[in-house]
């Protein structure tokens, strides 16, 4: 980064809306701007888990509002990632429509363990420098994210579908308080968190902190009643149990530093946290200033070269788990990054956005196109789809997941499978050059492609043109009865495909 350039973080939680304004100034980051509306969106799935319209306007108003102060930030400056909330609405996709343009930069649902990996990120980088073992709880309003790591290195990483607000709108749903409320709300908690017990298990960690609002609400409390301040006991938590089943309300509350807008979560919140210091044998909580947003620009303090290398690793990770024939991989990843470059240098026609971006990407489909062969070899391009789908992988988001899954789905077979999708121009031009690389590499050793040139025909992408060089089909009759057939799979397309002395 260079010295003094502005970035921010956006999160959009479960319960509330961040907006993380500063500067990268000598290797840190100095806080400029903070802003924090609770939306509270994790309230508004509907029983089929939609976003009701009443919680999509309240997300797009104040995205309205974030995207006006953001004005004028570079793409580069800016991450927006969205949580559990968005991970679990099936009508996510038209809420981000929108709010995409509202806010006038991507938003990216990430997946829950590449959650806990940005609030650990962020926690360290937050704390002394240290090789001290620690264990980061992260409650939010859908889910809570347990991170096992050591310094700045995150170890074991997941996220329960436990959080405040859906454990208060289940178990105190009222807003009434009683002993058997959280005695009952307790124990549910400790059904979805106690396998945990092995991998977060005393003995693996030294300190445990806390991170996000339901920690800080808690905290808060606690100071401003005459507790230590920084930290979480279990005496506290006991202290404050009493206080409120004796409130008997949430709007009977009066406690000195519980905000009004904690008041109607904080009994799900206390719940769960007094759940995870009985499983995990917590004394001590000790309250952590970094989160999530810290965790964003962090990755964005590291450009792009770092996230890259995650993003490879965790390729290169699910090639060897699935075991992936790596070799070919990287063999068709060369042949189809090739053709697609062609794609991209010809003349008259309008190069990607972000062409390296999509470089990557294809690299990346390349080396996982065979992925679900470790299932069944028959469809294995269906099964190698859904498991980039349902994966989850640090460094991604869903959406780039779901893209690398298109591809790998659409990579053979019938077109009519993915053709909806490839409105995308960029996309249809990674596919074309991922089909021809496998075809071309059908033998599994390198292809001759001297001489060979994809290009377009048209500024719109809808025509293109693979040519060969003169003897090739017939020294390689296989490979040019492959492509022909290629051909006629595309003419069944409102695209098609020209093959020439191939």
């Amino acid at each position: 980064m260079h010295m003094g350039n502005r970035l921010a973080a956006v999160d959009l939680g479960s319960n509330s809306f961040r907006l993380e304004i500063g500067r990268a100034e000598h290797g840190g980051f100095q806080r400029t701007e903070y802003l924090k509306e609770t939306v509270r969106q994790g309230g508004g799935l509907d029983d089929d888990r939609n976003l009701t319209p009443q919680a999509m306007q309240a997300g797009w108003d104040c995205l309205a509002r974030f995207g006006e102060r953001l004005a004028g930030f570079k793409p580069g400056e800016v991450r927006a990632v969205a949580t559990q909330t968005l991970r679990e609405a099936r009508n996510r996709d038209e809420f981000l429509r929108r709010a995409n343009s509202i806010l006038g930069f991507p938003i990216n649902v990430i997946s829950g363990r590449e959650e806990a990996r940005l609030i650990y990120q962020g926690v360290a980088q937050m704390l002394p420098q240290s090789d001290e073992r620690r264990i980061v709880l992260d409650i939010g309003g859908r889910s809570t994210e347990l991170i096992l790591g050591q310094g700045a290195t995150p170890l074991v990483m997941e996220s329960f579908r436990v959080g405040s607000i859906a454990w208060s709108n289940r178990y105190f749903p009222d807003g009434q308080f009683s002993k058997k409320a959280f005695a009952i709300a307790e124990i549910a908690a400790k059904a979805v968190l106690d396998e945990a017990l092995d991998a977060y298990h005393p003995n693996r960690w030294e300190a445990a902190y806390g991170s996000a609002g339901t920690v800080g609400a808690i905290a808060d409390v606690l100071v401003a009643s005459g507790w230590p301040a920084g930290t979480v006991t279990q005496d506290g938590l006991d202290w404050l149990l009493d206080k409120l089943i004796a409130a008997q309300s949430a709007d009977r509350i009066k406690l000195s530093g519980m905000r009004e807008d904690r008041k109607a979560i904080i009994g799900g919140g206390v719940s769960i946290v007094r759940a995870l210091f009985n499983l995990l044998g917590i004394h001590t909580l000790h309250q952590a200033t970094g989160g999530l947003r810290h965790g964003l620009i962090c990755d964005l303090m590291g450009a792009n070269n770092s996230n890259d290398d995650l993003r490879l690793k965790t390729v290169q990770r699910l090639s060897v788990k699935f075991g992936v024939d790596g070799m070919h991989g990287e063999r068709v990843g060369k042949v189809a990054t090739h053709l697609f470059g062609q794609l991209m240098t010809t003349a008259g026609a309008a190069p990607p956005v972000d062409g390296d971006r999509h470089l990557r990407k294809l690299r990346w489909a390349a080396q996982l196109h065979e992925i679900g062969s470790h299932i069944s070899h028959s469809d294995y391009h269906k099964h190698g789809a859904y498991i980039l789908d349902n994966a989850d992988a640090m460094g991604f988001s869903l959406s780039e997941m779901h893209r690398l899954s298109l591809l790998v789905l659409g990579h053979r077979g019938k077109l009519r499978k993915i053709e909806a999708a490839l409105t995308d121009t960029d996309l249809l031009a990674q596919l074309m050059a991922l089909r021809l690389a496998v075809i071309l590499c059908h033998a599994r050793r390198d292809p001759d492609m001297a001489g060979m040139v994809l290009e377009r025909l048209d500024t719109q992408g809808r025509t293109l043109q693979l040519r060969c060089r003169a003897g090739w089909a017939e020294a390689f009759p296989q490979s040019a009865y492959l492509l022909r057939e290629e051909a006629q799979a595309w003419q069944k397309t409102p695209w098609s495909l020209q093959v020439i002395g191939c």
